[in-house]
C-alpha cells in the first residue's frame, strides 16, 4: 500500500512521542490493522533513537530541581480538599497521675525516664524523592495495547483523494496565474503599439502601414467617330436597304425600307471588293426593321470603305456555300455623312 506523507508524519511523531491521547490511539489501532504501518513506525523509532543515542548528556543546574520540586509541592497542596486544611484538631485532654501505691518490697527506685524524644519524622519512600538523575531523551515507542484491539475498530477515513485534490487546486492555481500574467502582458503590448509604438523594441513595434491611392487623371472626351451610309437599291431607283457603318467599331445596321423577300427566300448582304478574291457573306437579313451586325471588324478601313454592298436572293437561311447562287438584286456604295471630329485642344491659362 502506498503512504502519503501525511501517514510518514504521522508515524515520525508517534515515534517521538509529540502526540495527544486520541492520535495515539488512532496510530495504535492503525498498527494493529496494517502491519507495514507498524513497520514504518518501527522503522523511524531506530532512526530517531540513533539519534538520541549520538546526543550527549548534560547536567541541569541544581535551581531546576528546586524548581520542581516547589511545583511538585505546590500541586500537591493545590489537589487536596479545602476542608481538611482549615479543621483544626481538637485539644489532647490531660491524663491524671494514679496515686502512688505503698512498695511492698524495698528496693532500688528506679530512675525517672526522659521524656520521650519527638519522633522523628519519617523518611519519604524512594519513590517520593526525586533522584539526581539528569533526563535522558529515549523514543517513546508503545507496543499495541491489547484493551485497544479488543474494542472495536473505528474506520479510518482515507484522506488520499483529499491529497491529490489538493495537489491538482494548486497546479490548476498556478496555471491560471500564469495565463492572467500571460494576458496581461499580451493586453499592455497591444495598449503600447496603438497608443506608444515608439515605447516598444523594434521587434515589437508594429509595421508601417503602406495605404496605395490610386489618382485617377480625367480621361479626355473620344473624337466621334466618322458614319458611313450606303442606300443599297435597285434597277428601278428606289431604295430598298440603308446601310449605317460605325467608323470606329465598324458595326453595321441594315434598315429595310422597301424591300419585300419571296415565301421561301432569305435577303443576303454580301461585301465586294477588288481587293479580295470572291464576295464575303456579311450574314442573312432578318425579317425585322433593323440587323446589326459586328462582322466587318475583321477587314482593313480600305477595304470596307471603297466596297460595293449587294444583296441578292438566296434559299432560306442563306447561301449553302458561303457564295452567291444569284445575281445581286440591289447594291451601292458607303458615303460619309458625319466626319470625325478633332480633338480640341486644351485651352491655356
Amino acid at each position: 500500500m502506498a503512504y502519503s506523507e501525511d501517514h510518514i508524519a504521522l508515524a515520525a511523531e508517534y515515534a517521538l512521542g509529540t502526540l495527544d491521547a486520541d492520535e495515539r490511539a488512532q496510530v495504535e489501532t492503525m498498527m494493529a490493522m496494517d502491519p507495514a504501518f507498524a513497520d514504518i513506525v518501527q522503522a523511524w523509532a531506530y532512526r530517531l533513537g540513533a539519534l538520541n543515542q549520538m546526543v550527549g548528556s548534560v547536567e541541569p543546574r541544581p535551581i531546576v530541581w528546586e524548581n520542581i520540586r516547589s511545583e511538585i509541592a505546590r500541586t500537591a497542596l493545590a489537589q487536596q480538599p479545602p476542608g481538611l486544611a482549615e479543621i483544626v484538631p481538637p485539644p489532647i485532654p490531660p491524663v491524671e497521675a494514679a496515686p502512688p501505691e505503698a512498695p511492698l518490697e524495698q528496693g532500688p527506685q528506679p530512675e525517672p525516664q526522659p521524656p520521650e524524644a519527638e519522633q522523628p519524622e519519617p523518611m519519604r519512600s524512594g519513590s517520593d524523592v526525586i533522584p539526581d538523575i539528569a533526563p535522558v531523551f529515549m523514543p517513546q515507542v508503545h507496543a499495541p495495547d491489547p484493551e485497544v484491539v479488543r474494542t472495536p475498530q473505528v474506520p479510518i477515513a482515507d484522506d488520499t483523494n483529499v491529497i491529490r485534490l489538493e495537489g491538482r487546486v494548486k497546479r490548476w492555481r498556478s496555471i491560471a496565474s500564469a495565463v492572467g500574467a500571460l494576458a496581461a502582458a499580451l493586453l499592455v503590448t497591444l495598449s503600447l503599439q496603438i497608443f506608444l509604438p515608439d515605447a516598444l523594441p523594434g521587434a515589437l513595434r508594429p509595421a508601417p502601414r503602406i495605404q496605395t491611392v490610386e489618382v485617377k487623371t480625367p480621361v479626355a472626351p473620344l473624337a466621334a467617330a466618322a458614319q458611313y451610309v450606303a442606300l443599297l437599291q435597285g434597277q428601278g431607283g428606289g431604295p430598298a436597304f440603308i446601310l449605317t457603318i460605325d467608323g470606329a467599331t465598324r458595326n453595321f445596321t441594315v434598315r429595310k425600307v422597301g424591300a419585300t423577300p419571296e415565301p421561301g427566300k432569305s435577303f443576303e448582304l454580301w461585301l465586294i471588293s477588288d481587293k479580295l478574291p470572291r464576295p464575303r457573306s456579311l450574314g442573312v437579313i432578318g425579317a425585322g426593321e433593323f440587323t446589326a451586325r459586328p462582322l466587318l471588324a475583321s477587314y482593313d478601313a480600305d477595304v470596307v470603305n471603297g466596297a460595293t454592298y449587294a444583296v441578292t436572293v438566296e434559299q432560306a437561311g442563306g447561301s449553302p456555300d458561303g457564295r452567291p447562287t444569284s445575281a445581286p438584286v440591289f447594291s451601292g456604295k458607303l458615303i460619309e455623312t458625319v466626319p470625325p471630329s478633332q480633338p480640341q485642344a486644351p485651352a491655356k491659362k
